[in-house]
């Protein structure tokens, strides 16, 4: 690919969607765009990010973005965090939120839907405490395809043996001729919606618990601030929000600061009283 539809593409999806390719990432956008390339029977990415520099061929634009920004996903991935969640903040909210009896959980960058599913096996699990109460998940992601198939939660064999026991699988999947797909049940429990997280989610409202993991690394400082700091006004004051495991807050300019016992955990500090240390003594008990 020439520099200068190189630089383009760079710039268009960083524009679009935060994400910062550099030089040595070449040999993916050419990979990732083929079928693009292959779809409109074009003869090469170049001629691919010409049209779209033209704007002969707009509609590859949202087609360009939906490829470089649908990453990997596994059920229960790193496992830590929903065991946390479990273990930790499940039981300070079954009790902070006895009296609504609503609880209100976001999977920021949701991708094809495991997180969110395994999010609501969590749940599931947790029927005992929590089975008359109003849960809402809800899935994000820049991926109109990746939604699809979040929504429609099937799954390959391949797919459902990355993380989750063959006891889950059983429990909560069904078998669809080669594939597996999450009960109606558990389906029910997500609702997927497409979203940007370059832009403001508090049409979704506040949420106690969220999910944005595996995406920040994508994106540069300044980026990631401003994402962090507008998830920050849709958590709730003692919520939690949860990173991924090669994600840091260091040298960010962000509310979030670590709730002591959980890796990868932080909350917001708050006026009257410090809520984040409530997670911090059942951490410390668990």
């Amino acid at each position: 690919m020439g520099p200068d539809n190189f630089k383009f593409i760079c710039d268009y999806l960083y524009r679009e969607s935060g994400l910062v390719l550099n030089e040595e990432k070449a040999y993916l956008l050419e990979n990732r765009l083929m079928p693009i390339v292959r779809k409109y029977e074009l003869e090469s990415v170049d001629t691919l990010v010409t049209k779209l520099r033209m704007g002969a061929l707009a509609a590859a634009g949202p087609e360009i973005v939906d490829e470089m920004t649908t990453n990997e996903s596994l059920f229960f991935r790193d496992t830590k965090p929903f065991e946390q969640m479990r273990s930790v903040s499940l039981p300070y909210l079954h009790t902070a939120r006895a009296s609504m009896r609503k609880l209100r959980i976001w999977s920021a960058a949701a991708s094809t839907g495991q997180e969110a599913y395994s999010i609501a096996m969590v749940l599931r699990e947790e029927q005992e405490k929590f089975g008359n109460w109003k849960i809402e998940i809800l899935g994000t992601d820049l991926s109109k395809c990746a939604l699809m198939r979040a929504r429609s939660g099937i799954y390959s064999q391949f797919e459902v043996q990355r993380g989750m026991s063959i006891q889950f699988l059983l429990k909560y999947f069904s078998k669809v001729d080669e594939k597996w797909q999450v009960n109606e049940d558990l389906r029910a429990m997500a609702t997927f919606s497409e979203f940007n997280l370059l832009h403001d989610p508090s049409k979704f409202g506040t949420f106690d618990i969220i999910f944005c993991r595996n995406v920040l690394i994508y994106f540069d400082k300044d980026t990631k601030s401003a994402v962090l700091n507008r998830i920050a006004r849709v958590l709730a004051t003692d919520g939690v929000l949860f990173l991924g495991a090669a994600e840091t807050l260091l040298g960010l300019d962000t509310p979030f600061q670590p709730i002591e016992g959980l890796r990868g955990a932080y909350g917001l500090p708050h006026a009257d009283e410090n809520e984040v240390a409530r997670h911090r003594v059942v951490a410390q008990t668990v």
